[in-house]
């Protein structure tokens, strides 16, 4: 069946972190972090901002670029291990601000995969005839829950959302078609269990197994994007703009030196916003939608601890 992206946009905090504040708090030496992870800065959010509050100003910065009322989305999903409130979810503090009734109603979470999963469900929704207009919000405040102090990964994180409006309807020719999504469950790999991990009683993110994640991710995003084409009738040259998880620079060059695809296709804000979370590739998505031209296909890769994986294929 077919599904449209009909408007897209995201929220980054204004405040900049840079190198040089965990260089200081943890005494490394300049050049450390860029070196290991690709990451010069990223962004943090203010008080009185978080998950809900950036996810309500991505929505927000959609809504005049939408081709129907917001009011007939029946159905949205939220996306995050970064909560606000566990109680009043993401979706639903989105439903409340923009007052849309009638619509189904979910927060979900597979980490850093989260994205694919809730554009996996629209699809299923969409299938059963139980909605028909979409909003996914993928929004993580990372600065929340980070121990800066942690040498291993207190500098990978940073805050951002992002807010994405699907249709079964094509509405513009402006659309991105959604050509096909596919995840992957990976609880059972490697320290999948182990390897990241946000405990409530602890509020801490802890990664103690950073080089299991590294080849766990290289692999399994390179075989996603390998499905998702093969299934698809589709080769990797035929690819315009490749989006993978922001988790790491060195993953991301691992992953396209693997599928020997040429630098210029491959779209990357780690440098500047830290890992993001499971908002990391809609937010890409977002910040280059003007460069997509008609019959550009992009190909969305994500990888999240846990472990899980998938790939989403869009064509304009």
């Amino acid at each position: 069946m077919k599904l449209y992206i009909n408007s897209i946009a995201h929220y980054l905090p204004e405040q900049v972190v840079t190198n040089k504040f965990y260089n200081d708090l943890n005494n490394l030496e300049d050049g450390w972090i860029e070196s290991r992870t690709g990451i010069k800065e990223r962004r943090k959010t203010a008080e009185g901002e978080n998950t809900r509050t950036m996810a309500i100003d991505a929505v927000a910065r959609c809504v005049p670029n939408l081709p129907y009322p917001i009011e007939e989305i029946d159905l949205i999903i939220g996306a995050t291990y970064t909560p606000f409130d566990t109680i009043v979810t993401l979706a639903h503090g989105i439903q409340n601000r923009f007052e849309i009734t009638n619509a189904k109603v979910i927060t979900i979470t597979s980490a850093c995969s989260s994205f694919a999963n809730a554009m996996e469900i629209v699809e299923g929704y969409f299938a059963m005839n139980k909605c028909s207009k979409a909003l996914i919000v993928a929004s993580e405040n990372n600065s929340a829950y980070n121990d800066e102090s942690n040498i291993k990964s207190g500098h990978l994180w940073g805050d951002g959302a992002a807010a994405v409006f699907i249709s079964k309807e094509k509405t513009s020719a402006s659309d991105l078609e959604i050509l096909a999504v596919d995840t992957t469950g990976l609880g059972n790999v490697g320290k999948s269990i182990e390897a990241v991990t946000l405990q409530p009683r602890t509020g801490k993110t802890n990664m103690p197994y950073g080089k299991d994640v590294y080849i766990h991710a290289t692999q399994y995003l390179v075989d996603a994007i390998d499905n998702i084409l093969a299934d698809n009738d589709f080769r990797i040259d035929d690819v315009d703009y490749l989006i993978t998880h922001q988790a790491n620079m060195r993953i991301i060059e691992n992953v396209r030196k693997k599928l020997d695809i040429d630098p210029s296709k491959v779209l990357s804000n780690i440098d500047k916003l830290g890992n993001t979370g499971c908002a990391s590739t809609p937010i890409v998505l977002s910040q280059n939608i003007d460069k997509i031209k008609i019959g550009d296909l992009v190909c969305i890769s994500v990888f999240g601890g846990g472990y899980s994986s998938g790939a989403i294929l869009l064509k304009k």
